[in-house]
């Protein structure tokens, strides 16, 4: 089966974080979060990286990530832009400021990509166990038929300084069934929280949440762009929605076509949600690589 490729999602703003989170420098020598997941995703056996990113900061991103990744991989970038238009898409992007979202993001890489692929955030820290867990998947379970998406328990991806939002699994047979999301999520003295509104609502801490880490067959594009005509037909001059993946992803689980196979993360996540998380994620990469997790730095031969 041909090699899998990885898109990593790098083209936001990081509005509640107050800057590029993609390039703000969290390792003891001066790494950022897509170097560890870069490191991570090669040992596990990838060899083809697409970035999408902004034309804007095209320049400072090479400079900082892309030009230290070794010659063995292949490297392409992408750009996604409020309007970019889609390869054989008959339906004209309206132009706003507001991006389009994750299944935008993923159907601006369709001519790049031939092959099944994963799909991860750019300012997420997912750890080395889920990327041999979705490498392996798409080398061997991946189909048209049948996608993936590595979960992690709920109470391994928290922020202490703020509330966080989450897609809640629910799982048959280690299939997802469906995506409830929660916002307004929060650790507690008496456990985690989420408020719906009217009231605060009791979660299991174990429950298994979507961190935007999914496997895809290349048939995928064909149901982005079916999906994202719909999406556009029926959000005419809205200017706040977006086209986020577990919209696709529900529409083909409830239509029967595609079963999404649900793996289970053991590893801690780590992001920088909130300005505040940035000092405990940089103590945690110190002591990965004081502990030999990683090189210091990451990318020393």
């Amino acid at each position: 089966m041909t090699n899998p490729s990885i898109v990593i999602l790098a083209a936001g703003m990081g509005s509640r974080y107050g800057g590029l989170k993609q390039l703000d420098q969290l390792g003891p020598s001066g790494e950022t979060i897509i170097d560890y997941s870069i490191h991570d995703a090669i040992d596990a056996g990838f060899k083809k990286i697409v970035f999408v990113i902004r034309k804007s900061f095209e320049a400072e991103f090479k400079e900082k990530i892309s030009d230290k990744i070794p010659d063995s991989v292949t490297v392409h970038h992408v750009f996604q832009e409020h309007n970019t238009k889609i390869s054989d898409f008959d339906i004209e992007i309206p132009l706003r400021e507001k991006p389009w979202g994750t299944g935008h993001a993923i159907l601006v890489c369709e001519n790049v990509i031939n092959e099944p692929f994963a799909v991860i955030n750019a300012d997420d820290y997912y750890g080395k166990d889920s990327y041999k867990q979705i490498y392996n998947f798409l080398k061997n379970e991946v189909s048209p038929l049948q996608y993936g998406m590595v979960g992690y328990s709920l109470k391994n991806t928290l922020s202490e300084n703020g509330f966080v939002s989450r897609g809640v699994c629910i799982t048959s047979n280690g299939f997802l069934s469906d995506i409830k999301e929660r916002t307004k999520i929060k650790r507690e003295a008496d456990g985690i929280f989420f408020d719906d509104g009217n009231e605060k609502i009791k979660l299991d801490e174990e429950s298994v949440v979507s961190m935007n880490f999914w496997g895809f067959d290349n048939s995928v594009f064909k149901h982005l762009k079916n999906s994202f005509k719909s999406f556009l037909s029926s959000n005419k001059g809205e200017k706040q929605s977006e086209f986020f993946i577990p919209i696709i992803i529900d529409e083909l689980i409830k239509t029967h076509t595609i079963k999404l196979k649900v793996m289970t993360s053991n590893d801690q996540w780590y992001g920088v949600t909130y300005k505040e998380d940035k000092e405990m994620v940089m103590s945690i990469f110190k002591e990965f690589s004081e502990n030999g997790y990683y090189n210091i730095p990451v990318w020393q031969n």
